[in-house]
């Protein structure tokens, strides 16, 4: 039984790690928006 507890604390601390990355990307990482162009050439405009 003592591994079983000892398990579950390693797959909870793993989760909570996991967690607070997922935490800290989503509130402190702000992505910089900017113009995109794309070329689509002629030939995929004509039909088959």
């Amino acid at each position: 039984m003592p591994s079983l507890f000892r398990f579950l604390t390693v797959v909870a601390v793993i989760f909570g790690i996991g967690y607070g990355i997922v935490f800290a990307l989503a509130n402190f990482v702000h992505p910089k928006p900017r113009e995109m162009t794309v070329t689509i050439p002629p030939d995929k405009f004509l039909k088959k």
